[in-house]
Parts: C-alpha cells; sequence; structure tokens
C-alpha cells in the first residue's frame, strides 16, 4: 500500500470518529441488550461546563466564617440565618441548647458527667467525627476518656482497646441476618445488648492508635450498665492496684450503673464478672464534664430504634445523664430512595424516631446530622447518588417539623457532586467507595460540627453576662 493510500485511511478513519463524537448521545446507542458508548460532544461539553467543587476552597470558607469576632448580637443573628454551616433549629429557636450548656457547665463543678450520645452509620465507625466532637467539647466543658462501648463487639474503636474472653453473648438489632438476634427487646442505649453466663472478663486500655486524642488516652472512672441480675452476681474491678467489687444478695430485675470513680487517671482496668446478667455497656469517663458516646450501627437507616424496650431506654438514659443525642443516619437508605412516594415512608419513619427519643429522653435535645454527599458511577462519570439531595431536603425539613435541630453536612461538604472531589483531594478526605469519610476527612466534618455547635454555647454565654 501506498503512502498516499495509507494517509488517505488514517484521516478517513479520524473523520469517522469526528462525525461518531459530533453525533453520538451522551448516553451511547443500544445494540440488542448491550448499550455501546462512544466519546461524544455532548458528554465533553457537558463535563466541561461543570463546575468542580474546589475542596479546599470550600474548607477555607468554613474556617473563615467562623473566624471572625463574636462579641456582637447581630453576628449571631446573622449566623443563625446566612451561615450555610449553621445548626438548623425547630421554630428558629435560639435559645433550643440552652438547657444542654447549663448542665455542661455545671458538671465538672458538681462532679457530674454530662452524656452526648453520637448514633450513626459506618460513617461514623471507628470513632470518626465523634472523637473531635469530643475533643473540642471536653476542651471547653473539661472531662475525659471514650464513652460508652459494649462489652463485646467487632468493631474497633480509635480511643480505646478491648478484650473480653468467657461466658458473653453479643446480640445487636442491626446489621444483616448473621446478626445474633435476642428473643426480647431488652437492647439498651447502644442497640445491642451483651449476654453475661457463668463468667467473664473484659479488659480496658487506651489504644495506642495514632488519630485518637489525648484526651481519650487516660480515663479516671469507670462505669457498667447492666440488668436482670442473677442472685450470685458479681463485679470485680481492678485498677492499676485498686481493687474494688458489687454484689447481688438477690436478682435485679431493674437498670443498674456501677461507677467507680479514681483520683487519678488510670491505664489499666480489668472487669471479672459472675453469675448471669444483661449487659448494655461500659464507659471509661473522667471524673465530671463531658463524655460522647459512638454508637456506629453499620448498615443501618436509623429506623430501628423505636423497638427497643422503652422502660429500659428511659432509665439508662436518666442514669448516665444524656443531655444530647445526635443521630446521622439517611445514607444507607439511598439504595431504595427511588421516587418521591418512597421518600416520605421514609420521613414518617425518621419522625416516628425522633419522636421516640423524646419521650425516653425527655431531658435531652436532638440533633440529626443528615448524609454526606456520595458518588456513584453513571455512564462513565462518578456523580451525586440519584435523589439525594431530595433525601437531605426532607430529613431537614422532618427533623425541624418534629422538634429536633439539623446540621447539613451535605452541603457543609460542598453540595452535589462534591465526594469526587474529597476522594481526590491530597491528601485523600474520602476513600475509593466515594462514600466513607477517611480519618482526615472525617477530622474536617468532625471539627466544623464542632465549631458550629460550639457557635451556639458562645451565643449563649454572651446572652448570660
Amino acid at each position: 500500500m501506498k503512502a498516499r493510500q495509507v494517509l488517505l485511511f488514517i484521516w478517513s478513519i479520524i473523520l469517522v470518529l469526528v462525525g461518531l463524537w459530533l453525533v453520538m448521545p451522551s448516553d451511547g446507542v443500544a445494540a440488542g441488550p448491550v448499550q455501546l458508548r462512544f466519546a461524544s460532544r455532548e458528554a465533553d461539553l457537558r463535563d466541561a461546563a461543570e463546575v468542580k467543587v474546589d475542596v479546599d476552597s470550600v474548607l477555607e470558607a468554613v474556617n473563615r466564617r467562623f473566624a471572625v469576632e463574636r462579641d456582637t448580637l447581630n453576628y449571631y443573628r446573622k449566623f443563625f440565618t446566612e451561615n450555610p454551616d449553621r445548626i438548623y433549629l425547630p421554630n428558629d429557636d435560639d435559645h433550643y441548647f440552652d438547657a444542654v450548656f447549663q448542665h455542661m457547665e455545671k458538671a465538672a463543678a458538681s462532679g457530674r458527667t454530662v452524656r452526648v450520645a453520637h448514633y450513626g452509620d459506618s460513617q461514623i465507625e471507628m470513632d470518626r467525627i465523634s472523637q473531635d466532637l469530643r475533643d473540642a467539647l471536653q476542651q471547653r466543658f473539661g472531662g475525659s476518656g471514650t464513652g460508652m462501648f459494649p462489652a463485646l463487639g467487632n468493631v474497633p474503636s480509635a480511643s480505646i482497646s478491648r478484650t473480653s474472653s468467657g461466658g458473653f453473648v453479643q446480640y445487636t438489632m442491626y446489621g444483616d441476618s448473621t446478626t445474633a438476634r435476642a428473643g426480647h427487646n431488652r437492647y439498651g442505649p447502644l442497640a445491642q445488648v451483651v449476654q453475661l453466663s457463668g463468667g467473664g472478663t473484659v479488659t480496658l486500655r487506651p489504644t495506642a492508635n495514632k488519630n485518637a486524642r489525648e484526651g481519650a488516652k487516660e480515663f479516671s472512672s469507670i462505669s457498667v450498665l447492666y440488668g436482670r441480675a442473677s442472685r450470685d452476681f458479681s463485679l470485680k474491678m481492678k485498677a492499676d492496684t485498686l481493687k474494688a467489687e458489687v454484689s447481688t444478695e438477690r436478682g435485679e430485675s431493674g437498670t443498674t450503673l456501677v461507677t467507680w470513680k479514681f483520683s487519678r487517671p488510670i491505664r489499666r482496668v480489668s472487669l471479672s464478672f459472675t453469675g448471669s446478667a444483661e449487659l448494655y455497656g461500659i464507659s471509661a469517663d473522667g471524673p465530671s464534664g463531658v463524655t460522647v458516646d459512638n454508637i456506629p450501627l453499620r448498615g443501618c437507616s436509623g429506623t430501628i430504634f423505636h423497638r427497643i424496650s422503652k422502660p429500659l431506654m428511659q432509665e439508662s438514659f436518666a442514669l448516665d445523664n444524656t443531655r444530647l443525642i445526635i443521630l446521622q443516619f439517611g445514607g444507607n437508605y439511598m439504595p431504595v430512595a427511588r421516587s418521591t412516594k418512597v421518600i416520605e415512608q421514609y420521613q414518617e419513619q425518621i419522625a416516628r424516631e425522633i419522636q421516640y427519643f423524646q419521650e425516653v429522653a425527655p431531658q435531652a435535645r436532638i440533633l440529626f446530622i443528615g448524609p454526606s454527599d456520595m458518588g456513584k458511577s453513571v455512564n462513565g462519570r462518578v456523580v451525586t447518588w440519584p435523589r439525594l439531595p431530595e433525601v437531605v431536603d426532607s430529613l431537614k425539613a422532618t427533623a425541624l417539623r418534629n422538634g429536633a435541630a439539623y446540621w447539613d453536612l451535605f452541603r457543609m461538604m460542598g453540595g452535589e457532586n462534591s465526594m469526587g472531589q474529597w476522594v481526590k483531594h491530597n491528601p485523600p478526605y474520602a476513600g475509593p467507595d466515594y462514600i466513607h469519610f477517611t480519618p482526615a476527612g472525617a477530622r474536617e466534618v468532625g471539627q466544623a460540627l464542632s465549631r458550629s455547635f460550639l457557635t451556639y454555647y458562645d451565643y449563649y454565654t454572651l446572652r448570660s453576662k
């Protein structure tokens, strides 16, 4: 073949490809059961016009909005109505968190602990987001430790190391079909219960994980929340060289909270159980101040709590002085959120859960955090899950309508199609699944949440002068 013919052939191929690029629809063409996709002018122009979220600019804007003088009421009035990082309040009640702040302020002086329960899906596993909120609150109000966790579990914590042996069986309300369920509804505030039979030992140590905060690496108070104890139930505690014991002379059917406080921080605790009982949680805290429980429920959409025994939850929240309940859900619902009708059904379910918590913890305020942006591959491009913005807006409306506050994580991180840029950020702020934050990304989220919440405390203190 002559050179001229070869050149003509190459140019013919190029012209054909250019023609296809000009006329090919962005979603390709169907060839029987197969969808053929090619590069297209329509898709390239759309990609070129698409506004890319600059994550650093978004986070710098968040920082800039908080780094201003806050000594005037005018600043707060503007913050409550215009700042996109604000916590939305039911009925625009800017006194909504006042009672929470009052108890947090008095905690250190009164020698009590004020508890914040942070429920969420796998987005908060490994103490992500919770630990940043805990750190900020403990710096402001005092406190230390890691909060409440189950005596037995397969999800590690970034803050505490736990080893268990003996007659423990864990039952949870969440998880897939392989997860064991109890034959009753007494799951407790962690949405799980560990059944003790015969005896067992739990050993606790602060974790060496580099992501753990300094305040979480020591604790000077240990609590055990349990119920349905047998007549021969006993609990022995050994902390370094300190020892103590609790026992029952008769069976206890109600909920009991046993607490030991120490004059100095301790680095290792061993709890030895005998007899039988339902163990609802163990807490490693400071002697007073604020503690934040990290309660991740993998695969959960936040619609299960109403099935837990109300008397048990009421007793538990009253005993451990829970004053703020955070519900962070919505991401696991996206695969089924295919229509407005389905989303409305989810709204009804979330409303029921908010009302449940208001009933079992009337002393607490409720803050709902909706889902982050989530990326999904559509025609070869990673975009926001269809209907995610609609789910976010519906959850905000549901929370506010039912007397709960709302923080918009989706828009804090940049809104639609922002997750892809969080994944591409250096260092990565989200993982390759385009759903979960990395520890670095979770830290940005936790710090933004903390600053927003504490802005309301600054407003409270300004009014209290």
